[in-house]
Order: C-alpha cells, then sequence, then structure tokens
C-alpha cells in the first residue's frame, strides 16, 4: 500500500460556497444597485469567491499519511507556514473529531501527541490550547485540538486512512473517531 494522500479541490461545499458568491456578485452587478452596496459585495463574495477557486486549484496537500508521520496540510494561502509534519515517534493516536455548529458540523483530524511534543505550526495552533479548547469543542482534548485540521476543502475518505495508519503507524497507534460524544 502506497500514502494515504488528500489534496485540496472541488468538493459540494466548495462549489456552493463559490456558486453562492458568484449569484451576489451577480445581482450587484444589476443596474440601480447602490455603489456603496456593489463595492461592498465585490469586495466580500467576489473577493471570497476567488479565494474559494484558487485554494481548491492548488491542488496542495491537506493531509497525507506515509512512514515519515502524518502531514497536516496548512491554509492553501500560507502553505509553508502553516503545514506540519509529525513524526510516528511522537504521535500516539489519529483523531477523528467533529465541531458542532448551529446549522452543520465540522469534521477534524487531529493527532493526539506525547505529552511535551513542542506546538505545530499554522493557525490556532500557536494559541493556549486549554482556552482554545474551553470555547468551542469541550469534548476535545486541548492537545488534540491544537493539532487537527478541518476536512474542508478536500474529502476525507476514512477506510484509507485507517489503512494507511495500520500500514505506516508503530503498534499501538491507531484511528480514534470521537463524533457522536
Amino acid at each position: 500500500m502506497e500514502a494515504y494522500e488528500e489534496r485540496f479541490g472541488w468538493d459540494r461545499k466548495t462549489l456552493g460556497v463559490v456558486a453562492l458568491c458568484a449569484v451576489f456578485v451577480g445581482l450587484a452587478s444589476l443596474p440601480g444597485m447602490p455603489i456603496v452596496l456593489r463595492v461592498l459585495v465585490y469586495a466580500l463574495f467576489g473577493v471570497g469567491g476567488l479565494v474559494m477557486v484558487f485554494v481548491a486549484f492548488s491542488r496542495k496537500v491537506a493531509l497525507r499519511v506515509d512512514e515519515r508521520g502524518v502531514l497536516l496540510g496548512g491554509s492553501p494561502l500560507r502553505y509553508s507556514a502553516t503545514t506540519a509534519r509529525v513524526r510516528w515517534n511522537t504521535i500516539t493516536a489519529v483523531v477523528l473529531w467533529e465541531q458542532r455548529l448551529r446549522h452543520t458540523r465540522l469534521l477534524y483530524v487531529g493527532l493526539a501527541r506525547l505529552p511535551g511534543s513542542p506546538p505545530l505550526p499554522g493557525p490556532g495552533r500557536g494559541l493556549d490550547p486549554p482556552i482554545v479548547g474551553a470555547r468551542s469543542v469541550g469534548h476535545v482534548p486541548p492537545e488534540v485540538l491544537a493539532a487537527s485540521v478541518c476536512v474542508n476543502g478536500w474529502r476525507l475518505d476514512e477506510a484509507r486512512l485507517a489503512a494507511a495508519v495500520a500500514r505506516f503507524a508503530p503498534p499501538g497507534v491507531r484511528v480514534v473517531d470521537t463524533r457522536g460524544k
């Protein structure tokens, strides 16, 4: 078996957001639209839509599991500064967890790591984990929260992830699914 790798690309959510942005930009372009509103819509939805298109076409690695460890892909806009490569000798589990929001749930892939492991680069990863965890998802240990990536702009194949962890991880490291807890 080869490495398990997922890249940023087009998924249903990305297509929906880009389409919605295009509708708003189209409506703002109608004759008679106040210039202030037009500029605001172009700035928010036009630029936002273009960023989503850039992310989808970037095809940067979002998640990779191989013999060296786990790569947590960062933001495609600041990829080098926000991507973390975590070696197997510091990982104790790969954790699937979700953040419940009002109308949706966001899936995350996180890493439980050995105590004392250094902080990872990336947004939210340099913050004080206990504060971040208490404010957003109390069922996820703060250390896992600080070493997680959101499945957004890419698809997760849970069976392939589990197979790659079983193949490459040291004995005792497994995928732990905490969703619904």
